[in-house]
């Protein structure tokens, strides 16, 4: 905190900082003024908190530097000290909002009293200063969501939008003599790490940025208001009550400045003009289907009307009469029997050649949608889930799971990107295909390895004496062959394989204490319980015994 010293007279001046403890009051800056004039230099540089002031001064007197401390430092507290009893001093001190009056010869006690009297004042003042401060921060902090989530209930909430629009209008958001509107919804694609990276990966700083860039043109002429639409992921929604402006040159300017701004341009999805706010969820599903049917082969078109508006019609009657020469769009189920061939080949020219014929159907009719692509992603891992299954039958569950874990690592291209690229879908389609080959031909191989089946016969048999010589005559293999895979696959030898499974299922049969440790032992196949203890402990660490008590409550 800092204080101020103002008199004429240096020795008055020294006398004041010879008399007040400072450091009880927590003053860490002590700064001096002659005059009033050179005071008010002062306090408009430091912003002392604290000013000990003489009445009367040559050059700038303690009334008028009262009266410029009320106007223009407020929140300045102030102490008078002067040789004059006057009352009219004294009363001009208290007009002005003076902590305390005290006349020279100065005692240490007085003015160390006012002081604390002041410095208590000024830091309760500046602690409600700073609740206030924090509250004006929070209400401007919420007002932007709190008229956002009103703007976005007037879409999602239809009952209650008649309420929302009232506090809408009464907050002078929407004016009151609007009527009909449009709904408009600009699509961000977040997809595009570009774009996001630039503010720090927080979409939620991209939406501010784009509804700021909307706003600069809608809201300076009373056009519309945007904001950020709660009711989908990284959607920016426009109401559009200007309904006699030109929808497409409005777009093209926002555009344009988002260009300017940001160097991507964003698709918008246009609706029907309608009743405000009645038709306002309608006019959302009428945005959310243009944007999901809009043309990704046309990159340049970046409004895209609903199906039953005037607009729509009119901008693609040229475009129906030249798709009429098209063949009409492909289905999944025409290339269907090539992934499947291709996958059971496993060979890479057949797996590239399905994966090109299906971009090729894809794009022969000159129209490829969001839409179209959601359904041909779908497809295309349907087709998956029934291959697995029809190949690999019980084993299909672990197979499928392998394969749903690799999608995570290698994604299907963003459907609603606007980089829209056959190439990226076809290196995807090679790859989906070429997984569903590997994982097929390896669990394949590991059904006719012969050593999965004397495994599985193992541990089925586990209890019986099996010898090295019974299981290479029952699956007509040499006993080398076995006990060379065992130590290749497993790392031990053949009986030391039996004896793990043996005490694995001990392990699990002890922990039922209605069991004898006799039966137990016979039961996995050791007739012999002492033996039976001897190899358990050398196992597990422990005896059958010890074991069992881990279990005991």
């Amino acid at each position: 905190m800092k204080a101020l010293i103002v008199d004429d007279e240096a020795r008055v001046r020294k006398a004041v900082r010879l008399l007040v403890d400072w450091d009880a009051h927590q003053i860490n800056e002590i700064l001096e003024a002659g005059n009033g004039n050179e005071a008010i230099e002062i306090i408009r540089q430091a912003k002392p908190a604290l000013v000990i002031m003489d009445m009367m001064m040559e050059s700038g007197n303690g009334v008028e530097l009262m009266t410029w401390v009320n106007e223009f430092a407020g929140n300045i507290k102030f102490i008078v000290v002067s040789g004059h009893n006057d009352f009219e001093f004294v009363r001009q001190t208290v007009r002005h909002g003076g902590i305390d009056y005290i006349l020279k010869p100065i005692e240490a006690e007085a003015i160390n009293v006012a002081i604390a009297k002041a410095v208590a004042a000024w830091r309760s003042e500046e602690a409600d200063r700073r609740e206030r401060q924090k509250q004006n921060i929070q209400l401007n902090e919420f007002k932007p969501i709190y008229g956002e989530k009103l703007l976005s209930a007037l879409i999602d909430d239809p009952i209650n939008s008649e309420l929302s629009l009232r506090r809408l209008r009464s907050d002078g958001i929407i004016p009151e003599n609007v009527l009909s509107s449009r709904l408009i919804l600009v699509q961000i694609d977040t997809g595009n790490n570009l774009l996001l990276n630039r503010f720090g990966g927080d979409t939620g700083l991209l939406n501010y940025a784009i509804v700021n860039i909307c706003n600069e043109f809608l809201q300076g002429q009373r056009k519309g208001v945007a904001f950020r639409y709660w009711g989908g992921p990284s959607e920016i929604a426009i109401i559009l009550w200007d309904i006699q402006t030109s929808v497409v040159e409005l777009i093209g300017r926002i555009n344009q400045g988002i260009y300017s701004t940001l160097q991507v341009r964003m698709h918008f999805g246009i609706s029907c003009i309608g009743s405000l706010p009645k038709q306002l969820s309608y006019q959302r599903a009428e945005v959310a289907e243009a944007l999901q049917r809009r043309n990704l082969l046309i990159h340049e078109d970046y409004c895209h009307f609903s199906t039953s508006s005037e607009e729509f019609k009119e901008r693609n009657e040229a475009a129906k009469t030249e798709i009429q020469g098209h063949a009409s769009p492909t289905i999944f189920a025409h290339v269907k029997e090539d992934w499947k061939m291709a996958v059971i080949s496993g060979s890479t020219d057949v797996l590239s050649a399905a994966a090109q014929h299906w971009v090729d159907e894809l794009s022969r009719c000159g129209i490829v949608t969001p839409e179209i692509l959601n359904s041909w992603k779908n497809d295309a891992l349907l087709f998956r889930s029934q291959l697995v299954r029809e190949t690999l039958g019980p084993d299909a569950d672990s197979a499928l799971a392998e394969l749903e874990q690799a999608d995570q690592l290698h994604p299907a291209p963003y459907t609603n990107g606007y980089s829209f690229s056959l190439f990226a879908w076809r290196d995807w389609s090679f790859d989906l295909m070429e997984r569903i080959s590997e994982v097929i031909a390896a669990k394949q191989a590991k059904e006719s390895n012969p050593m999965h089946d004397i495994v599985k016969y193992i541990e089925l048999n586990y209890a019986s004496d099996l010898s090295l010589q019974e299981i290479a005559g029952k699956f007509f293999v040499s006993r080398e062959y076995i006990s060379r895979r065992f130590k290749q696959e497993y790392g031990i030898n053949f009986s030391d394989f039996i004896v793990n499974v043996r005490i694995d299922k001990a392990k699990l049969l002890i922990q039922n204490p209605r069991l004898k440790l006799s039966q137990i032992s016979e039961m996995v196949g050791f007739h012999d319980v002492k033996y039976f203890s001897k190899v358990f402990k050398k196992q597990v660490g422990v005896s059958p015994k010890d074991y069992r008590n881990q279990f005991k409550i």
